[in-house]
């Protein structure tokens, strides 16, 4: 019925001894002193209060949830890698349905890439690995557009990175539907050629190997502010969309895939559904539910 997001990019306030920067730590807590006056305005019974990859790899983490406690009287709960991608996977499972058979689901944040799969709603493999759009774009680039040297380096890194994910997925056996989500893979492929979000959510989007590559080419010479203003492309997300692209690039290079559909529903989905799954045993649809999410992107 509603939906409010603060733009954080948390993976990008990890200091060099890998702790949650000051001004991160000032940000997340008034941004869930937001969601939570929007969740006391709007009514909700219940909180479903959640952070992921950038407040989970913190050194300081247990330090920055006491004081958001303290300063929100919120509880975030940090998801596990794992349960990140199987949570975003359940949400990809109800989306498309048991008709789609064995699912293959990437999902690329801020902080990391989960990747997930399976034949029921529970996957066979979820996997989490620090290559997120924000991280990637924190750790490995230096100027704005990178440079050459920093796009071909960094795309041998992740090649090397996701090795050992590709043997992981290849005992899994072949995939009857290819899935991708998250705001990255949505830019990408609207960048590509995919229907507008105005178009609504039910249209097939979908983003190919060789409209990716050719998108590389031409969004890696561009300034972040340049980006921005593609359609399609958000200002705060703008100057991590390339190493977002070279995350995915690398993935579907990986695991030797060349068409991505693209999903709307990905972990915030994930884990409302979860919740009316265990209400009282019963489809218990009625309550009114906000799910709080501080990430590596946005929420």
């Amino acid at each position: 019925m509603h939906s409010e997001k603060t733009v954080l990019r948390l993976a990008e306030q990890i200091t060099a001894s890998g702790d949650l920067s000051k001004a991160g730590e000032n940000e997340l807590v008034a941004a869930v002193e937001s969601a939570r006056a929007a969740a006391v305005r709007l009514n909700c019974e219940e909180v479903l209060p959640f952070a992921t990859s950038a407040v989970r790899e913190a050194q300081n983490a247990p330090k920055v949830l006491a004081r958001v406690a303290k300063d929100t009287g919120v509880d975030l709960r940090v998801l596990s890698g794992a349960d990140e991608a199987r949570l975003t996977f359940l949400a990809v499972r109800r989306w498309f349905g048991w008709s789609a058979g064995q699912l293959l689901v990437l999902d690329i944040g801020g902080g990391s890439l989960e990747i997930a799969m399976g034949r029921d709603e529970e996957p066979e493999l979820a996997e989490s690995l620090p290559l997120g759009a924000g991280r990637t774009t924190r750790t490995r680039f230096h100027h704005d557009p990178p440079t050459r040297s920093e796009v071909v380096a960094t795309s041998a890194w992740l090649e090397d990175q996701l090795a050992g994910l590709a043997k992981k997925v290849a005992k899994q056996g072949q995939p009857d539907r290819i899935v991708a989500t998250s705001k990255t893979f949505r830019s990408l492929a609207r960048l590509a050629g995919a229907a507008p979000s105005a178009a609504g959510p039910r249209v097939r989007r979908t983003l190919t190997d060789t409209a990716l590559r050719q998108l590389i080419a031409f969004i890696s010479r561009m300034t972040a502010a340049d980006l921005a203003q593609l359609e399609g492309v958000s200002a705060s997300r703008s100057h991590q969309l390339v190493a977002g692209a070279l995350v995915a690039q690398a993935a579907m290079r990986a695991l030797s895939l060349t068409e991505l559909e693209i999903c709307p529903w990905a972990l915030r989905e994930g884990v409302i559904l979860r919740r009316l799954d265990h209400a009282n045993g019963t489809d218990d649809t009625g309550a009114a539910l906000a799910g709080v999410s501080a990430n590596g992107e946005d929420r």
